[in-house]
């Protein structure tokens, strides 16, 4: 049976009664007060699949789960609560009330996390309480589809994933040099055209080796559609990202009046298929503006979330400066230079977003130009961005490069997957701190959240994405939930010995996470060339 205490992330407060124990069997009903239909539906479709019991409704009495709303716990807040004749969760809204159901599927053990019961299992809960609530409002994960796709049905199983371990902001990388995601129907060739590439780079770019065959995919409207519905009924939000100006050659190979034309030949440009940052970038025309208003028009309809992505970063400048379309637009603007050109592109759209009531996101370059006061940052060049930005009075997301890119390597060994940047431990994850000392509290309010990036150009399948993200991604997640102290005094030790049960709950999703030994043989990739950097990252 799992103890009280054995929770990721780890609870406010969790205090163990008694010695003893709650069993549910086929009598065990479920009580839902007024609004907590919710996660009387994921309970009944989730833990009855896996215990095999009915979990009929039930009007009181022993022997019943017990599902209420009470608004002092705070909207995401739980109050867990065993004792010998039942079970009572509280939330302090629906999103409360699903995290707590989330806590008691951990204290059911590991077998709770299948989706059939086991023979002879017994479920045994133990006597205690749990209160709890999250650190901070933005815990997200960020999945880029556009360098290797992931179907949907692999994308519904990583909201499942995100669910069980509290994280509510899926940030999804759409667009890409490398393909492009999302149908849009004014713009059909951006899928019909630029969702398949020819060919793929096999490990870093400096590799030789190719994997010679087709790839993509995107995601229909209708597919869309059901990915946010899935993951609103798990309380998690879904923020888009369509990356301009620069990461955009999938669309100027569908559509080549987007790109330079007066300086290369768009014409003959096709999806990417090695990594790194193309030189083929937008043209900052009125038909360029159009196209991508008639492309965000469409996605403000799939997507209902307050923030909308715009990435903005790694625009190289070079086709600009040769273009003579492009320096005629920006002496008629009076820009001083390109880098101003970039930020007037970005803010046109900070400006057409909030008139529709949303704001901006895009990665700390969008910075450099000024923003809207609205507008956030998605912090990624270590913490400067950060900084500036929560000081300037922007919102912000901390998910530094060197601290929580989960692409980036587990450990120093040879026998690690092709090694991507510096080496990023379980243990260095878990002692990462979101919000930079040197702001004040006035400061640290903008301070949204935090999120772990997952950039797929050596990821080419589930297992390899899973291995990269887990088990880390449970130590990020208590990073993100959990009050926990300053990062040296942090008890490691401690998440350890909890993490030995959640490795049995990720073992019962089918989870190909690393394991803490290092990778089994067919997790490795001998001859596939990496990039390490050796030595710390530097933490700034």
């Amino acid at each position: 049976m799992t103890d009280v205490t054995d929770v990721i992330p780890q609870p406010q407060r969790a205090t163990a009664h008694e010695d003893g124990f709650l069993e549910l069997g086929p009598d065990t009903k479920v009580v839902a007060g007024a609004g907590t239909e919710g996660t009387e539906r994921w309970l009944r479709a989730t833990l009855g699949a896996a215990t095999g019991l009915a979990l009929a409704p039930g009007a009181g009495g022993d022997d019943v789960i017990r599902l209420s709303l009470d608004g002092a716990l705070g909207a995401e807040g739980y109050r867990l609560d065993v004792t010998p004749t039942g079970v009572h969760l509280a939330g302090g809204g629906p999103a409360g009330l699903f995290w707590g159901a989330q806590t008691l599927r951990q204290l059911l053990g590991p077998e709770a996390f299948r989706r059939a019961p086991l023979p002879g299992t017994r479920w045994r809960l133990p006597l205690g309480r749990v209160q709890d609530a999250p650190r901070f409002r933005w815990r997200g994960l960020m999945l880029d589809v556009a360098r290797h796709f992931m179907p949907k049905e692999g994308v519904l199983r990583y909201l499942d994933l995100m669910a069980a371990h509290k994280l509510n902001v899926l940030h999804f990388h759409l667009t890409d040099d490398q393909g492009w995601r999302v149908e849009i129907k004014r713009h059909p060739k951006l899928t019909e055209t630029g969702s398949w590439r020819a060919r793929t780079k096999y490990g870093h770019r400096a590799s030789p080796l190719w994997e010679d065959k087709p790839h993509g995919g995107y995601y229909t409207q209708d597919d869309i559609r059901e990915i946010v519905a899935y993951a609103a009924e798990r309380h998690i939000t879904v923020v888009p990202e369509i990356d301009v100006p620069g990461h955009s050659q999938a669309a100027i190979a569908a559509y080549p009046e987007l790109g330079n034309t007066d300086v290369v030949d768009t014409a003959s440009l096709t999806v990417w298929d090695t990594w790194g940052v193309s030189e083929n970038v937008l043209a900052p025309t009125d038909n360029t503006l159009r196209f991508y208003e008639g492309v965000f028009e469409e996605l403000l309809g799939l997507f209902p979330s307050e923030f909308i992505h715009i990435g903005g970063d790694e625009c190289p400048k070079e086709q600009w400066r040769r273009s003579a379309t492009v320096q005629a637009r920006i002496k008629e603007l009076a820009l001083a230079d390109e880098d101003e050109l970039q930020s007037w592109f970005v803010q046109h759209f900070d400006t057409w977003l909030a008139a529709r009531g949303r704001r901006l996101i895009g990665w700390d370059e969008i910075l450099e130009g000024g923003l809207a006061k609205g507008a956030a940052v998605s912090s990624w060049r270590g913490y400067a961005g950060g900084v500036a930005a929560a000081r300037a009075g922007h919102d912000v997301v901390m998910c530094p490069e060197q601290q929580v890119y989960l692409d980036h390597r587990q450990h120093g060994g040879e026998d690690e997957p092709v090694p991507i940047g510096f080496v990023r431990t379980l243990e260095d994850v878990y002692r990462f701190e979101p919000v930079p000392a040197e702001l004040t509290p006035e400061e640290s309010a903008h301070v949204l959240g935090t999120q772990a990036n997952v950039w797929t150009e050596v990821m080419e399948n589930q297992a390899r994405v899973d291995y990269q993200t887990f088990p880390r991604l449970a130590a990020f997640a208590e990073v993100a939930w959990s009050a926990l102290p300053a990062p040296a005094e942090r008890d490691f030790a401690g998440f350890e010995r909890r993490m030995a049960a959640h490795y049995r709950r990720l073992d019962a999703l089918g989870v190909a996470y690393r394991p803490p030994g290092g990778p089994l043989p067919w997790q490795q990739r001998p001859g596939v060339l990496g990039r390490p950097i050796d030595g710390p990252p530097p933490n700034k």
